[in-house]
């Protein structure tokens, strides 16, 4: 199978593909492989490939025999590095599977590699020090975005139609915003964190996956989600698979617009351009559109310092632990300065800061809750900006403590954070794309908790009404566009 022709295909295509019998599994990573090879110069996005240890039989699941790579972050492959873009916990090898590497095994996917993250997936651009920034295929001077950042890029140059990502604060969204990608972040409960953890960042993490096509991300979820024992949380199951609602119409929805973020940063005016370009094509579509405000049940100091605290509790307890179990220094030479500010801020908050940080979780919870009692989605910009430059989040890091840290991520990505602190389903949707540069601009739809069906319908509306698998970036595998 040639490059070429490997790259016209989405995850579900070659499986089919595979399971017909036109081109092999063999075949089929070979093509990856050469495409990885192809394009990683250029935007360093996969840290690490290694032969695949995974012969699933074709057609066994709808992407069997489909190359996959996962994050090198909240994952674990026995047998394989787990470094998570730190010096700290460079070389350090899982030695066994994560729950979720299981079923992904299970859904016979072949895991062909891992992707970068920033240092401990603590940014929302992915700029390791330990292994370099990765690139934009879009524009090799921005941004990929992150935590997920290498995942975007990847999927986005068509190394892979389809790869493993997380987000605990829009680290799945955001780099499908800046790549062009449709990612979805799911309910809190769908996939499992287990074994070695009950929940993510006090429950605002989740797993998932980003891709060039929504049927592509249904089919994932549907091959990852449920229960494992000892899961805090449970999410009840749909009632069909998601693969099956991205061709259900959703019928006329209400959905409210929030054009400008929470805390006051304002919208960049190519992203309202687009934002206007959306609500256009809802109400095409026969949606119904309005303008709304939407309370949090908590100020925005608030909801940051108690984010802070939480999010720097968890860093704090991750270093220290690490830090013992492999023997090396938590100082400037296993450590980025915004991960060791993040450490010292976390060791110094109190129990009762961090109970009372848990309750604007459950304030926010709440308060989203019931906006979602009146409308059935949320339409905001993923971002409120173009990719930007690398290099402009890390300026003047070292003169940030903690708290100044996360204010300056939850500044340059205001929008996506509030739905990990519910606990409720949201996607980017490529619906657009800048009009001068041709940049991407992710669309974000969020939803009740538990109705990411209702997501995937939108989605697979959105698709066929204004296609986007047509636009590739400059870094392509497929070469120039």
């Amino acid at each position: 199978m040639r490059v070429s022709e490997y790259v016209r295909h989405d995850a579900v295509g070659l499986a089919e593909l595979m399971a017909r019998g036109e081109v092999s599994p063999a075949e089929v990573e070979a093509a990856a492989r050469e495409a990885v090879r192809a394009v990683n110069p250029a935007i360093d996005a996969v840290v690490e490939t290694w032969p695949a240890d995974d012969r699933p039989a074709p057609g066994s699941t709808p992407l069997a025999g489909v190359p996959f790579l996962i994050k090198d972050f909240g994952i674990s492959m026995a047998g394989r590095r787990t470094e998570m873009g730190s010096r700290l916990t460079a070389g350090h090898v899982a030695r066994s599977d994560s729950f979720l590497m299981r079923r992904l095994r299970r859904a016979g996917l072949v895991t062909v590699g891992r992707t970068a993250t920033p240092e401990l997936a603590y940014s929302i651009t992915t700029e390791p020090v330990l292994y370099g920034p990765t690139r934009n295929p879009w524009d090799p001077e921005r941004g990929a975005g992150g935590s997920s950042g290498g995942a975007g890029a990847a999927v986005a140059a068509g190394a892979v139609p389809v790869a493993h990502a997380t987000d605990a604060a829009g680290s799945l969204r955001i780099p499908a915003a800046y790549n062009g990608l449709f990612g979805l972040k799911p309910t809190r409960g769908r996939v499992s964190l287990g074994p070695a953890l009950d929940e993510g960042f006090n429950g605002l993490a989740v797993q998932g996956g980003v891709s060039r096509t929504v049927r592509d991300s249904a089919a994932l979820l549907d091959l990852i989600r449920g229960p494992e024992p000892g899961d805090p949380y449970f999410a009840e199951q749909p009632s069909r698979p998601y693969a099956q609602e991205v061709t259900r119409p959703p019928g006329p929805l209400r959905i409210g617009v929030l054009p400008q973020a929470w805390g006051g940063r304002r919208t960049a005016a190519p992203v309202a351009g687009a934002l206007d370009r959306t609500v256009r094509l809802l109400e095409s579509l026969g949606h119904r559109t309005e303008e709304v405000t939407v309370a949090l049940g908590v100020g925005w100091e608030e909801f940051v310092l108690a984010n802070t605290r939480l999010s720097t509790a968890n860093v704090a307890a991750s270093v220290d632990s690490l830090a013992a179990a492999l023997g090396r220094p938590v100082d400037s030479s296993t450590l980025e300065p915004s991960t060791l500010a993040a450490h010292r801020y976390g060791r110094g908050v109190s129990g009762p800061e961090f109970v009372a940080a848990l309750t604007v979780r459950n304030r926010v919870a709440r308060g989203l809750a019931r906006y979602f009692e009146t409308h059935d989605l949320l339409l905001t910009p993923t971002l409120p900006e173009l990719p930007p430059l690398l290099g402009a989040y890390g300026e003047g890091a070292e003169a940030l403590d903690g708290l100044g840290w996360i204010e300056r991520l939850n500044d340059h990505s205001p929008f996506t954070m509030a739905f990990n602190v519910a606990g409720t389903p949201a996607m980017s949707v490529p619906v657009t794309a800048d009009t001068g540069t041709g940049l991407p601009i992710g669309m974000q739809f969020a939803a009740g908790y538990g109705r990411e069906d209702l997501l995937f319908r939108l989605a697979g509306q959105l698709e066929r009404a204004q296609p986007w698998s047509g636009r590739t970036p400059g870094v392509w595998a497929g070469g120039r566009s």
